[in-house]
């Protein structure tokens, strides 16, 4: 496990402010690859696909490289995991490549929306991370715990307390929708605050246990999984490629399936140790 000290938080804070500024600059704005030159041509159809944080784009450039023609693959990058679905929703994009489909069924939920997931590309590690504590049973009463505030993400989170016994969830309500008000027992009186997605790595160095997806907690230097405290890999949770109702049976979205499961793919995959779902 990785200790706090003066050296290391300094290290941890620069790493999320260079993070935080990435993902400012990326902003909404389109990084066609090589491949999106072509669409002047006449020929070439152009598939525009968004992407979030690493390995995402990679795969995504990836996914490029294996499209067979008449399409290309153009990669738009963005610096949150609502705006991709609120424009994939409005027709700007083909198709996204950020999330899972719990998170993705929450976003339709919520916005009236029918994107569907099309094929999951790999799975997610997930964890529970602390800049202070060895263990879950070390949390200490009073305990400062930050999760994330979507459902789909919160959910896993606090399962991760329940299962070390230090809380006790509502049985009633489904194991993947539980959110803090769920929680009907709470002999430590933790402290829950519930944060953006992209805003948990920041929580980290003072927090007693925060949630990360493995992509975060690479960023700060962890190893996913090795450096958690506690872990869950959930199958259901793969990330994912997702288009819409309305053009999830067309050739365009065939090809571009094709392309997520290609062994150039699986090559990036291997590259960031991420276990592919297919």
């Amino acid at each position: 496990m990785i200790r706090s000290t003066p050296a290391r938080m300094a290290r941890l804070a620069a790493a999320a402010a260079l993070t935080a500024a990435a993902l400012a600059l990326a902003g909404c704005s389109a990084a066609p690859n090589a491949d999106s030159t072509a669409a002047g041509d006449g020929d070439t159809q152009v598939l525009k696909v968004a992407a979030t944080t690493t390995p995402m784009p990679e795969v995504v450039r990836a996914a490029a490289e294996a499209i067979e023609a008449p399409y290309s693959i153009e990669l738009v990058e963005v610096a949150d995991y609502v705006q991709p679905n609120t424009m994939l929703a409005a027709g700007e994009l083909d198709a996204n490549f950020v999330q899972h489909p719990p998170f993705m069924e929450d976003f339709n939920a919520g916005n009236n929306a029918s994107l569907v997931a099309i094929e999951p590309v790999y799975l997610t590690v997930v964890g529970t991370y602390s800049s202070k504590h060895d263990s879950m049973e070390d949390i200490p009463d009073g305990g400062h715990i930050v999760v994330p505030q979507d459902v789909s993400n919160q959910s896993r989170a606090l399962q991760m307390y329940a299962a070390a016994g230090l809380i006790k969830l509502d049985p009633k309500v489904d194991t993947w929708e539980v959110t803090v008000k769920d929680v009907i027992d709470n002999p430590k009186n933790l402290q829950f605050t519930e944060v953006d997605l992209m805003q948990l790595n920041a929580a980290y160095p003072e927090a007693d246990g925060v949630f990360l997806h493995g992509t975060f907690a690479r960023q700060l230097g962890l190893v996913p999984g090795e450096d958690a405290i506690a872990v869950e890999q959930d199958p259901q949770f793969a990330v994912s490629l997702v288009s819409r109702n309305d053009n999830q049976d067309s050739p365009e979205v065939k090809a571009l399936a094709k392309a997520f499961h290609s062994d150039e793919v699986r090559a990036v995959l291997e590259e960031f140790d991420v276990p592919a779902a297919f």
